[in-house]
């Protein structure tokens, strides 16, 4: 029998098959979901924000994209997950207020994605899939005993994506 474990804003599990990892409210905030396949290992983060800054001491790192995915990878590693096999799943990085605003620049759901991007590639992780983008908020489900991710939004009322 599956248990489920919710995630919350600016928190990340790790588990082990056959836990559901599951995050609601995805706006400009990023899902990041780490799998490896052999372990049945993963990890799902909610971030917030991309990078932490060195000049700031900030006691809550797992708000930020790039120091939650090497906490994720470390925890990974410590419960038996092996760097090589561990991939990444990325979702979310709307940008919720363009429609009402306009913007000219790169909002902050686009920065919480680049950045995942760069961080996995400095760690050598290869991101599978990703539904980021656009102006809707997302649902995301993390099944670690099959390691599919399904996505629910409010624009896809029908089906939900399974990546």
């Amino acid at each position: 029998m599956s248990g489920r474990e919710r995630v919350g804003i600016s928190e990340f599990r790790v588990a082990r098959a056959p836990v559901v990892l599951v995050t609601y409210g995805l706006g400009s905030c990023l899902g990041i979901a780490l799998y490896d396949p052999d372990s049945r290992l993963g990890g799902l983060a909610h971030t917030l924000l991309p990078r932490s800054r060195p000049d700031i001491v900030e006691t809550r790192q797992t708000k930020f994209v790039d120091r939650s995915i090497h906490l994720m990878v470390e925890e990974l590693l410590r419960l038996g997950g092996e760097k090589e096999r561990i991939t990444a799943r990325i979702v979310g990085g709307a940008n919720m207020f363009e429609p009402l605003h306009g913007s000219a620049t790169v909002g902050i759901g686009e920065r919480n994605a680049q950045t995942a991007r760069l961080t996995l590639q400095s760690l050598g992780i290869e991101l599978l899939a990703e539904d980021v983008g656009g102006a809707h908020g997302r649902t995301v489900e993390f099944d670690l005993a099959s390691g599919d991710v399904r996505v629910r939004t409010v624009s896809r009322p029908a089906s939900d994506l399974v990546l």
